[in-house]
């Protein structure tokens, strides 16, 4: 493995960029974004009904923050693995998960479903972190990985 870092020094350099970016977005994010759902959850929130918000200011916020963690996950699956079709299908998972995470966070804040606080606190998380890289990488590895192997 260390073989291959001094030829792809290129590709580290982005990867480390690529994840400054996101720890970046972490530490500014009360300064970035508008989310009065931190404050709440790190409260006794079990106990208390939600926060009063600016329901179009969060929704977009929600968008914006999605979608910068969207364009650095992306970017960090093209510099790891320099494949097209992994870029473009990585891409349309996202916008997917976006609008399947978003509908979710919808119902379960309106209490379309009864009030479930804990599935609020989680489908927001995957729409403010970018837990689904966690997910993507190690797939595209091992889809990819099976493809050299069976393809000699």
């Amino acid at each position: 493995m260390l073989k291959i870092l001094p030829e792809n020094k290129s590709a580290v350099l982005w990867a480390i960029l690529i994840v400054a970016g996101f720890v970046a977005i972490r530490a500014f994010e009360s300064q970035l974004f508008y989310d009065p759902f931190v404050a709440y959850f790190k409260g006794d929130f079990t106990a208390v009904p939600y926060p009063s918000v600016d329901e179009t200011r969060l929704l977009l916020n929600y968008f914006a923050r999605f979608g910068l963690n969207a364009m650095l996950s992306i970017a960090l699956l093209h510099v790891l693995f320099r494949n097209r079709e992994v870029t473009v299908f990585a891409g349309v998972l996202y916008a997917m998960f976006f609008v399947v995470f978003l509908v979710a966070f919808i119902l379960v804040w309106k209490e379309a479903f009864g009030e479930h606080k804990m599935a609020l606190f989680y489908v927001r998380r995957f729409l403010i972190q970018p837990l689904l890289i966690l997910l993507f990488l190690p797939a595209f590895y091992v889809q990819l990985r099976s493809e050299k192997n069976n393809n000699p």
